[in-house]
């Protein structure tokens, strides 16, 4: 009798949890969706292949977003050439060759931390670093170089777990048939890992190409009359031009409606980046 009771409590406990769950996720769901449906509303107007293609003008009252919408590229390009080499190999040095001590411990708990670290706080480390000591002045250099530290966190855990996530027997078996570490490496863990990987590596993308508060202090132009033709110039981005134009722009409300389809343009294009992984690794490259 208490047997059948505690599996009939058990049960309502599942229902009940599973309800919970299922409620929860319609929520995110209803926020995600009413949030895109309230930028697609406002910004679609303007949506145009004159807007994408046309650099802000008139005191960036009218025109487009090209300058900026580059810019965004630019950066995230260059943040992501310093962030996948070093986060994959630190990742790797992670879970196949570090030992499993004190010193170790405290690397992956202070990497862990990083990544809850505030982006403003790693704005104002790239601004002393890359900006001052380094004499890179504000620069798209010091921009990229700054949201690399951002995401290499993220690309060092998500490396290291994808590594670890091979199994164990793989190795054995390549061990077994005469290969070296190297090898197996190349043949064996890394084919298996790539898709966790590319996954990592688009989490990283959409993490830096929406951030602004670090390129405010490291490379973020106000307004610049074109494309930057060196890391050494400032840079338009997109998230920062959004930012000006709700702000501190001239004729705010006369922009209302560039700062809505820039926002509509920002997400789309996260969007497609995280399509794009999706699809990577479904096809398991």
């Amino acid at each position: 009798m208490m047997s059948r009771f505690s599996l009939q409590t058990r049960r309502s406990k599942d229902r009940a949890a599973t309800l919970l769950l299922y409620c929860a996720a319609l929520l995110l769901c209803a926020g995600v969706f009413f949030a895109l449906y309230f930028v697609a509303s406002r910004g679609w107007q303007v949506i145009s292949w004159e807007f994408i293609t046309e650099p802000p003008r008139d005191g960036m009252t009218a025109g487009g977003i090209w300058t900026p919408l580059v810019g965004t590229l630019q950066l995230t390009f260059l943040s992501m050439m310093a962030t996948i080499p070093v986060g994959v190999a630190t990742g790797l040095y992670f879970s196949e060759y570090a030992s499993d001590n004190a010193f170790t411990r405290i690397l992956r708990l202070a990497i862990r931390s990083l990544a809850g670290v505030p982006s403003v706080v790693f704005g104002l480390f790239g601004l002393s670093l890359f900006v001052v000591l380094l004499g890179f002045g504000s620069s798209m250099l010091s921009a990229s170089l700054t949201l690399a530290c951002l995401a290499l966190p993220l690309m060092i855990t998500a490396s290291e777990q994808a590594f670890m996530a091979v199994p164990k027997e793989y190795r054995d078996a390549s061990y077994a048939l005469g290969a070296t570490r190297w090898q197996t490496i190349c043949k064996v863990v890394f084919p298996s890992a790539a898709s966790t990987v590319v996954t990592g590596i688009i989490l990283s993308v959409g993490r830096v190409a929406g951030e602004t508060a670090p390129i405010i202090f490291t490379g973020a132009a106000f307004y610049t009359p074109g494309l930057a033709r060196s890391i050494f110039e400032e840079v338009m981005a997109l998230p920062y031009h959004i930012y000006v134009l709700a702000t501190a722009g001239v004729n705010i409300e006369q922009t209302r409606p560039i700062q809505y389809g820039a926002i509509l343009v920002l997400v789309v294009l996260v969007l497609s980046v995280s399509s794009l992984g999706i699809w990577m690794r479904r096809r398991r490259l």
